[in-house]
């Protein structure tokens, strides 16, 4: 193995009321492609912002070695200078302004003391194609997809000369292409003598890419495997995650006989979208029975989180028309609320943006979509409050210090929880779950599917979309397919495969 470029020895860090890495040590060579994984939890991102600045020295114990040489980061523009570079899951781009003035911020290039934007559109045009994006450099994010979003988050740091990239979830948000066409480029810029950290919950795609694992178990190191030798498999790695085995991902349901009654049906559904000027929905039928999960399959932009938005009381204000039934009888949303007393939840695929209130702690999320049944003439019932949080606490085996503990600080596997327990608390017939594994490791997820399991087998009807198709195959009992705003089939799931799947979610 090469020369290390990077050296964690005995880092420790700590917060109110939890230890969240325990004498973490670790090294990365020069020039690979380096794996961390772990469950939710495990300390991987709390490592990386201690790494690149965001938790300053002095707040942690530890050294950190870069090319030999003991490192004291005072804040993040230390760690830039000293060659690292950190790209968040939530990236850090500003919609309204261009590619060129995006990858320039703070380091903007100056010509007698004017910024001279000739020569700063030049250098993004390189830059652009170093990562293969071809992109107008005066084009603004916000026109852009997410994976283009991705490769200018990577531009950002290639121009900076970035010696180490941390990729914290770059593939979380992304399409199946995106995804690939990221890891590709990841292996260019490795062979260009760029080190690379990633961190991710899919573990096929670490196993596809590095060079080196690492697995970090509540907050602590439980050892490294390199790929040359053999040593990185799925079920290496999940074993050294959660210490056991799992041998199936999906947990098994008890064989229960499907029910007749249908608690969903909508019929004739168009939605347009006045932004945009077009159509998002067109002619969508389809039904959900009691006790039974169906998943929604398509690729992204196909529509259906757009179609869920418009089932759970229209909150973008898209024109909808169509007809709606629940339990039969007809119903029309005005507002979420609507949809709610109805019996409607919606959990969404953006848990931090639109799920949860980060800055307000465990048991205030659980019960915010329900306050009225812990209100007596108006006002909170702090004991019943406490009484609900601490219940879904133990029933979803959220892991916090204190259900007082901000959701903020939580991992994203046990802020997925919250925000599930949040629904449930609703008592919902019908519960929509967008992306409910996204940025999860595969423990949590095996929790989450387990629940799942258990929901319909207490009779809830589910409506699961994912872009996983093997998560969709391995929970559902009948999948819609979606593209283009359309359903264009519907498969029971002993006829259901990854690729006829892919060819209805690929007409046009």
């Amino acid at each position: 193995m090469s020369t290390p470029i990077l050296e964690m020895r005995n880092i420790t860090k700590e917060f109110p009321g939890v230890k969240a890495l325990d004498e973490v040590s670790f090294s990365v060579a020069t020039g690979e492609i380096h794996g961390l994984v772990g469950e939710n939890g495990a300390g991987k991102s709390t490592l990386m912002k201690v790494l690149s600045g965001v938790h300053t020295y002095g707040t942690y114990t530890g050294d950190i070695v870069l090319n030999g040489e003991v490192m004291h980061f005072n804040n993040i523009s230390e760690a830039e200078e000293a060659g690292i570079a950190i790209i968040y899951q939530e990236l850090a781009l500003i919609p309204e302004m261009t590619v060129y003035e995006n990858i320039f911020l703070g380091h903007e290039i100056h010509n007698n003391m004017v910024i001279d934007w000739n020569e700063t559109i030049k250098r993004t045009a390189e830059i652009l194609k170093r990562v293969k994006l071809d992109v107008n450099p005066a084009t603004k994010v916000r026109d852009l997809g997410v994976g283009k979003q991705q490769l200018i988050e990577i531009a950002k740091a290639l121009h900076r000369d970035v010696k180490l990239l941390i990729l914290d979830e770059p593939t979380a948000a992304l399409n199946e292409d995106d995804s690939e066409n990221l890891l590709r480029l990841l292996r260019e810029q490795r062979d260009q003598g760029v080190t690379c950290i990633l961190i991710s919950h899919k573990l096929k795609e670490v196993i596809n890419v590095a060079d080196t694992v690492t697995v970090l178990r509540d907050g602590q190191t439980i050892c490294s495997l390199d790929a040359e030798q053999g040593e990185v498999t799925e079920p290496m790695l999940i074993r050294q995650m959660v210490g056991r085995a799992i041998k199936n991902i999906y947990p098994p349901r008890e064989s229960q006989s499907a029910s007749d009654e249908v608690v969903l049906e909508v019929k004739n559904w168009h939605a347009y979208h006045p932004k945009l000027g077009r159509d998002i929905l067109e002619d969508v039928n389809f039904s959900i029975r009691r006790g039974e999960i169906v998943g929604f399959a398509g690729l992204m932009g196909s529509g259906r989180t757009e179609l869920a938005l418009s089932l759970f009381g229209n909150p973008y204000g898209y024109l909808v028309s169509g007809e709606m039934q629940i339990k039969g009888q007809p119903v029309k949303f005005t507002h979420p609320q609507d949809a709610i007393r109805a019996g409607v939840a919606y959990l969404t695929e953006d848990r931090k943006g639109a799920g949860l209130i980060l800055i307000q702690d465990v048991k205030e999320n659980i019960t915010l979509a329900n306050l009225q049944e812990i209100a007596k003439r108006g006002v909170i019932d702090n004991n019943a409050e406490i009484k609900v949080a601490t219940e879904y606490r133990r029933s979803l085996n959220i892991k916090t210090p204190s259900i007082e503990q901000a959701v903020v600080n939580l991992s994203g596997g046990n802020q997925q929880k919250v925000c599930l327990g949040k629904w449930l608390f609703v008592k919902p017939d019908v519960l929509i779950l967008d992306e409910p594994t996204r940025g999860i490791d595969v423990g949590a997820k095996f929790e989450i599917y387990t629940i799942m399991n258990d929901l319909v087998k207490q009779g809830m009807s589910i409506i699961m979309i994912s872009s996983e198709l093997p998560e969709v195959l391995g929970m559902s009992d009948r999948v819609y397919v979606v593209a283009s705003g359309k359903i264009t089939g519907e498969l029971p799931i002993a006829e259901a495969t990854q690729e006829n799947i892919m060819q209805l979610a690929t007409i046009e």
